[in-house]
């Protein structure tokens, strides 16, 4: 009984190493099969080049051509072709239409709430704050006395939404962050900074702490400004060294008589 085990085990091991053989050479050869797959999906001219094949498991292969589509420059038809051990010829499973590496795509999706960026309102435009704005919180309404609602008006009450801390801690960010702040090259510039600045106006609340408003037409006119911003038109800023060439009296020269040379006497 050993020989005939060992001579049926030995069978069944190269059964084994030439069937994986056998399909993947059928599956490998079903190219123009796959190219009358798309054919018969999309017509003939819709099938460029053939691209390659690559194996999604033993027992199927994606074969690919490049697509003739208007509109989808670069995309790629994906043919599925599956088969089994012993078979003559390969199934086809699917045919899709996939983006390649250079395919024209539509840009991902944003929620319209995200679409507008900073700069985007126009003249006209109508933009609502969200239903959930972290920026805001509610303010306070009137008490009916003149007196107290004049001072609540002056300090920021009276209004149905004001600033959350959120949203003041934001705004402190990108002041401090942005073209009017420490970092920005303007500022590197120079060693003056716009707290000691005549021009600068601090803001009031608890943003006056880092941010004023710049009064000089020559800098930062009407913007926010950091307290450590700083420009070269600072208040402090010295007259330049040297004052150029000296002054002189102006040369009247209206004073000259202009009259004709007289002529020369001869001997």
């Amino acid at each position: 009984m050993t020989g005939p085990v060992e001579e049926s085990a030995e069978s069944a091991v190269a059964t084994v190493s030439e069937r994986p053989q056998d399909l993947a050479a059928v599956l490998t050869g079903a190219v123009e099969q796959a190219r009358t797959a798309v054919a018969e999906f999309s017509g003939p001219d819709a099938v460029g080049d053939y691209l390659g094949v690559s194996y999604e498991d033993p027992n199927a292969a994606t074969h690919r051509f490049l697509a003739h589509l208007p509109g989808y420059q670069g995309w790629q038809w994906a043919v599925v072709v599956a088969g089994y051990a012993g078979a003559d010829c390969a199934t086809i499973s699917e045919v899709v239409l996939i983006p390649g590496p250079t395919a024209l795509l539509a840009p991902a999706w944003v929620p319209w709430e995200q679409r507008v960026r900073p700069g985007d309102l126009s003249p006209g435009d109508l933009l609502a704050p969200t239903k959930s704005d972290p920026r805001l919180v509610p303010g306070y309404s009137a008490s009916g006395d003149p007196q107290v609602d004049e001072t609540a008006a002056e300090i920021g009450f009276g209004r149905r939404w004001v600033l959350s801390a959120w949203g003041r801690a934001g705004a402190a960010e990108r002041w401090h962050n942005g073209d009017y702040g420490p970092d920005s090259a303007m500022a590197r510039s120079t060693k003056r900074v716009c707290r000691d600045c005549a021009f600068f106006l601090p803001l009031a609340g608890s943003l006056g702490a880092m941010f004023g408003v710049c009064g000089n037409e020559m800098s930062a006119d009407g913007h926010v400004v950091d307290k450590h911003y700083g420009c070269g038109a600072h208040s402090d800023t010295p007259a330049p060294a040297g004052g150029g060439s000296p002054m002189y009296d102006p040369y009247d020269d209206g004073v000259l008589d202009i009259c004709d040379k007289p002529p020369e006497s001869s001997d």
